[in-house]
């Protein structure tokens, strides 16, 4: 460690908050919080609830790592209060922060600079009880949701009904409007980046047929490849595109870039899903094993995101 690197702070690190993502962000925040003591830093453990900005403003931290995932510490609330408070925060801004959270506003900024998104339109969920908004297969997910939260792939022999039935359990019944976008078939791959350097691409094998929530955060439900069996030209896609997400979005810190490809079709079956600003650092996440595959330890790991903040 350089003497900058023994430099000791007082670092709040904000978990947990409100979201349906609550608890991974405590798996988290937790992880976080001991690699930074670990460090020699002194940690503040916030779980956050409706009073944070009276709690940091008593605090007084160095820096807020910021551990929360999903709604409202993904979507720039977060972030635009930590900004008018004048505290250092990891991960991305406020701006970067409102658009790369909704998947209509990524395309918008990705896809003119040739990064492939899968096409889509909103529909209103009280339209797709009358008709499919695309031909079938094809996926309904909220706009501002991270972690498969509230995804449902809607197939000729799906148990959603046809049309899809209002007392189906589904998105539908808990969102007014959602994206409707073509199924892709083929395979789960994700990219990092950290420090602004691409990391390697990880293929995702959930054991039942679709990585959702439980196969994300469940230890054994889904096998990480890391790094990815895949043609060099695909893997050199997948750097590329993230690294320029990345860069276009104005993401700091660690963001993840995730994908889909369809391997028929080879480079023109890659397309992005999304990239996420405040991807997961629980011991089974995506962005900590691809670290650890180019040779930086989790305290390493923490350490370079708490440096960018600074």
């Amino acid at each position: 460690m350089s003497a900058m690197d023994k430099q000791h702070l007082h670092i709040a690190v904000l978990m947990g908050g409100w979201s349906n993502e609550r608890e991974v962000s405590l798996m988290s925040g937790k992880g976080v919080a001991d690699a930074l003591e670990k460090n020699g830093h002194k940690v503040t453990r916030v779980d956050m609830d409706r009073n944070i900005a009276l709690v940091l403003d008593g605090l007084k931290p160095d820096v807020v790592f910021n551990a929360l995932h999903g709604v409202p510490g993904e979507d720039g609330s977060v972030q635009g209060m930590l900004d008018l408070m004048q505290i250092p925060y990891t991960h991305s801004g406020m701006v970067s922060s409102v658009i790369a959270i909704d998947k209509e506003l990524t395309k918008q900024q990705l896809v003119p600079v040739g990064i492939p998104m899968p096409d889509g339109k909103m529909v209103k969920s009280a339209e797709i009880h009358k008709a499919d908004p695309l031909p079938r297969p094809y996926v309904l997910k909220p706009v501002n949701e991270g972690s498969s939260v509230g995804v449902a792939i809607v197939k000729d022999d799906s148990n959603y009904g046809n049309p899809i039935g209002k007392d189906v359990s589904g998105p539908w019944q808990e969102f007014d409007e959602l994206l409707a976008e073509p199924f892709i078939k083929g395979r789960e791959l994700t990219t990092a980046v950290i420090g602004g350097k691409a990391m390697c691409v990880t293929e995702l094998k959930p054991k039942s047929g679709f990585y959702d929530f439980d196969s994300k955060y469940t230890d054994g439900l889904t096998d990480h490849i890391c790094p990815a069996e895949i043609p060099a030209d695909i893997e050199k896609l997948c750097l590329d595109y993230a690294l320029k997400a990345h860069q276009i979005l104005g993401c700091k810190g660690a963001s993840r870039t995730d994908y889909r490809w369809d391997d028929e079709l080879g480079a023109n079956g890659l397309f992005v899903l999304e990239t996420n600003t405040q991807p997961g650092m629980t011991p089974l996440s995506l962005v900590p094993e691809q670290a650890k595959h180019m040779g930086i330890s989790y305290e390493e790991l923490v350490e370079m995101i708490v440096r960018e903040a600074l």
